[in-house]
């Protein structure tokens, strides 16, 4: 999307976010553990780590969110016994997951998987700054939680969000095109990350009630592709895990 246009349009993008803001609903991140473990074999670490889609807002409970059924789904795959762990909270930029890794005590894990990005788009980060701060998060795992390989969630088709007018989601859809453009180029120079698609559409079926977050249907379609990704791309990898 050109500058040009974004400032051209920028009163009537300004006036429909202020009303975004105020009209679409709050939803709380869902009760529920945040750690666990499940499967039979070999320990596997997982860590996800991120925003309000990682934290699971959009569903009643955190057995029908992300975290929990992804650990479950990659235990099944890989004959391992996976302990996982969920840090995450609403409105995390990806400079701001540091934060989340650094105050909550010792974090050890063999695979990291990352969901941030919108808000990042939201608060209109640039996506070199963005790239850098999932940098030092890459980094942050691997030297100091022992992580042999991270995944980075892409970002979400935010032109598809029933909760936002257009030409806003147009807009921000564009935004968020860019930065995962700009993520997946940054991956693509490294071994020991990755970038997983979600290759989903998005509507009012699979979406929670604000149609901004993701609802049941669509946390289960994200758990089961992350799930392949970890085990095709992650665990088999030179610097991730390898399969029992």
């Amino acid at each position: 999307m050109s500058l040009a246009l974004k400032l051209a349009l920028s009163p009537l993008l300004v006036a429909q976010a202020l009303l975004a803001r105020r009209s679409v609903p709050v939803l709380p991140e869902p009760p529920g553990p945040r750690s666990g473990a499940v499967g039979i074999g070999p320990p596997l670490r997982l860590l996800v780590i991120g925003d309000s889609s990682a934290a699971g807002v959009g569903v009643q409970r955190q057995s029908q969110a992300l975290a929990g059924p992804l650990a479950r789904r990659v235990a099944e795959a890989t004959g391992t016994r996976v302990h996982w762990r969920l840090l995450a909270r609403s409105g995390v930029t990806s400079a701001q997951a540091m934060d989340l890794l650094r105050g909550d005590g010792p974090v050890h894990a063999d695979i990291a998987i990352v969901v941030t990005g919108v808000n990042d788009v939201v608060e209109q980060v640039p996506s070199h700054r963005a790239v850098r701060a999932r940098e030092a998060l890459a980094d942050e795992l691997r030297n100091r939680c022992g992580v042999r390989h991270v995944v980075f969630a892409a970002l979400p088709p935010v032109h598809q969000f029933p909760g936002l007018p257009r030409p806003l989601r147009w807009i921000a859809g564009a935004d968020a095109r860019r930065h995962d453009r700009a993520l997946a180029e940054w991956v693509a120079g490294r071994s020991d990350v990755s970038h997983a698609d979600w290759g989903m559409q998005l509507n009012r079926g699979v979406m929670a009630e604000d149609g901004f977050h993701p609802g049941e249907p669509a946390y289960r379609q994200c758990a089961a592709m992350l799930a392949r990704h970890v085990v095709t791309q992650a665990c088999m990898s030179p610097h991730g895990v390898r399969r029992a």
